[in-house]
């Protein structure tokens, strides 16, 4: 799908200003834990001992990364950190996973497909303290790993989108006195990359489920409105590159369009493309011909 090319302006083009730029690294952010070379197919427990919050010891209760190396460079490389939907219930691990990982490493990047807690055997913030404890993770092992510590982002799809998003809005830059290394990392991603993204928790446009999933039954309305993408950017908020279709019924647009408009307010870096035609959860969408048609978003890496 031409679309996704346009992906490169934020994986390899988007400048990384003063306010972008990780700062609040501790020195030996690189060597957090096991100095340990990553391998493609690897899978990495995200905690290497007793799983916060966990209510069991199931694979489901152990939230994990999967590496997808590209090609052997001889530098260091973009990394993101894929979140597949399934509106919290489930992971969409195909189409949403591993295919945008492939798609991933063909430009280069090294991606990182997340295994992150569900409801509703698990509610917020479960699910975003796992994506905090991957961008942190990433972070510690940049060096050993290779990976480039000021272009390290986050890709979310539907409800993975919301909890891209969600690291986006919230974050802090680590814990400098902790004592496991991985803490003291910033959990701050550079940029984000959200397709068909569950945005608000409040307006009328929600997901519904997603929402129950997340919040439970019956979630407390502050904590929703913290969760609304839409009203939690700041100028703090890292580039963003956003994906949806018009008609998708199952997250509507607006999601994305008032995401979009938060983010223009801010001043924070951002690109959207609405498309007419592509049902929810289109992944790369290269079955769909409309898309694939759509003239050059962006220039040939």
């Amino acid at each position: 799908m031409r679309a996704w090319r346009t992906v490169h302006l934020l994986l390899f083009s988007f400048p990384v200003t003063a306010a972008c730029r990780r700062t609040d690294q501790p020195a030996d952010a690189g060597k957090a834990q096991e100095t340990l070379p990553i391998s493609d197919g690897q899978v990495i427990p995200l905690w290497s001992g007793t799983v916060p919050g966990a209510l069991g010891s199931d694979e489901g209760d152990t939230p994990a990364l999967t590496v997808y190396l590209p090609r052997p460079t001889t530098g260091t490389t973009t990394a993101v950190i894929v979140c597949p939907g399934g509106s919290y219930a489930r992971l969409m691990t195909n189409h949403e996973g591993r295919q945008i990982a492939h798609f991933l490493t063909a430009l280069g990047v090294t991606a990182f497909v997340l295994r992150y807690r569900l409801g509703p055997r698990y509610h917020h913030p479960i699910e975003h303290g796992d994506a905090q404890r991957a961008i942190r993770t990433l972070r510690a092992h940049a060096v050993e790993w290779r990976l480039d510590p000021a272009r390290i982002g986050i890709m979310g799809f539907s409800a993975g989108g919301h909890l891209a998003m969600s690291a986006s809005t919230i974050f802090d830059p680590g814990n400098p006195s902790a004592l496991d290394p991985v803490d003291r990392a910033g959990s701050r991603p550079d940029f984000a990359v959200l397709a068909y993204p569950v945005i608000s928790m409040t307006a009328p446009w929600t997901h519904l489920g997603t929402k129950r999933n997340l919040l439970g039954d019956r979630p407390d309305q502050e904590l929703a409105r913290r969760l609304s993408g839409e009203l939690a950017v700041t100028k703090d908020t890292p580039p963003t590159f956003i994906f949806q279709t018009n008609q998708d019924t199952d997250v509507p647009a607006e999601n994305s369009l008032h995401y979009f408009l938060a983010l223009r307010q801010a001043g924070v870096p951002a690109e959207m493309h609405v498309f007419e035609k592509g049902d929810h959860g289109v992944g790369l969408a290269s079955d769909n011909p409309v898309p694939t048609k759509t003239p050059g978003l962006a220039p040939s890496p």
